[in-house]
């Protein structure tokens, strides 16, 4: 597999044969090393003053096993068998680690079963990705929530099973100071962190879920007064706001929250920030898909990091299709989210690419100035696969 092209179109992948492991490797045991970010995007703007964290976030961490290499969707009544597998920490651990492999100080606060699911989702995201888990807790007695993944012909089916953590065990009532924390909204629900969060100054970008009322009345979503960006995607922004096409319910959406980004999927994304004036449209890069698991968290990473870092509109919603971009064309949630040096990668092999159309690559040429030369490896990238159920070596 190639470096994907800087074009307009993305599609799903016929390579849904995965071999023996999630993308052509041995099989790892044990945590694999940790691929700490190389490059700081705010370093220029740290000072002694800073919050501690640059990101704070919220959720449910759940135990994903992915299948990988499967022909064809299972069918009842049969056994299907798959050539790949592997474990690692998802639902909000996927956010978590996108933002910490771009560098940001990433603080989580989620419930983690005390079983050994629960253990080793702990040491993946502390150890293995240096996200700071003070916020978290582990409930005794709780069975940590689990997500079964079936990966083929570009499409995945998921089976979860989990249960609420007990009454008294609340997340965090007051979040640590940050820089921006990342806030999934539920329609008619409030969530008072959002507010105090907000109210000390931190930027609180939002995402939203499927209406399963049918309401689609932003009154609903009372956190989003609180909100500096909101990022539905395209059928979610037209669905609230009535509007007849994406863009337009990308402006009208700013009479509620200062900055509206709506995703296009295979078009791109489009966003329009009020205060600013700033409009920008970026399509979306060509890629054979193999899992799509957690690409919109991916996206919302990247966004965040361009944001924080103060590049212009457009080069925050370029920086975010690229993420969410790289991260689908390998297995797994928290598992495909890039690094630097997938950024770096990509950026100077494209560069050689002789087809490449000159003017798609200025749209990304501000990444010349984010990432050092001695960053970047061959491509394709190979990540080690976590997984449970074996003993570390040595």
């Amino acid at each position: 597999m190639g470096p994907p092209p800087v074009v307009t179109r993305a599609g799903p992948s016929p390579a849904a044969k995965a071999p023996a492991s999630f993308a052509g490797g041995p099989f790892a045991v044990g945590r694999p090393a940790p691929d700490r970010p190389q490059v700081d995007p705010l370093a220029a703007l740290r000072t002694p003053s800073d919050p501690p964290v640059d990101v704070y976030l919220t959720g449910t961490v759940f135990l994903d096993i992915i299948f990988t290499g499967l022909d064809s969707a299972p069918v009842r009544g049969t056994e299907s068998w798959a050539r790949g597998m592997g474990s690692s920490p998802g639902g909000v651990a996927n956010m978590a680690t996108a933002l910490a492999r771009l560098g940001l100080r990433t603080s989580l606060a989620a419930a983690f079963g005390d079983d050994h699911y629960g253990d080793y989702c702990w040491d993946a995201l502390e150890q293995g990705e240096g996200i700071d888990l003070t916020p978290s807790r582990t409930v005794p007695g709780w069975h940590s929530p689990v997500t079964v993944s079936m990966a083929y012909e570009g499409e995945r089916t998921m089976v979860s099973h989990g249960h609420e953590p007990p009454p008294d065990e609340p997340a965090p009532e007051c979040p640590p100071r940050a820089r921006a924390a990342v806030a999934s909204l539920v329609p008619g629900k409030q969530a008072p962190w959002i507010a105090q969060a907000a109210a000390r100054g931190t930027r609180v970008f939002a995402d939203v879920g499927w209406d399963e009322s049918g309401a689609w009345d932003l009154a609903g979503l009372a956190d989003l007064a609180h909100c500096e960006a909101f990022l539905p995607n395209a059928e979610e922004a037209m669905r609230y706001t009535g509007a007849s096409c994406p863009r337009a319910a990308a402006h009208a959406l700013t009479a509620h929250v200062p900055l509206a980004v709506v995703t296009l999927g295979a078009e791109g994304a489009c966003a329009v920030d009020r205060r600013t004036g700033e409009t920008a449209e970026v399509p979306a890069i060509a890629v054979e898909a193999l899992d799509p698991t957690g690409a919109g968290d991916v996206f919302v990473a990247g966004f965040v990091t361009g944001t924080l870092a103060g590049w212009p509109l457009a080069d925050r919603l370029a920086f975010a299709g690229l993420t969410a971009a790289l991260s689908v064309q390998e297995f797994g949630g928290s598992l495909s989210a890039p690094s630097w040096s997938e950024i770096a990668t990509w950026w100077r092999t494209i560069q050689s690419v002789r087809s490449q159309d000159p003017t798609a690559l200025t749209r990304y040429a501000f990444l010349t100035d984010l990432v050092p030369d001695e960053l970047g490896r061959s491509w394709p990238l190979r990540r080690a696969v976590p997984t449970i159920g074996f003993r570390a070596p040595g």
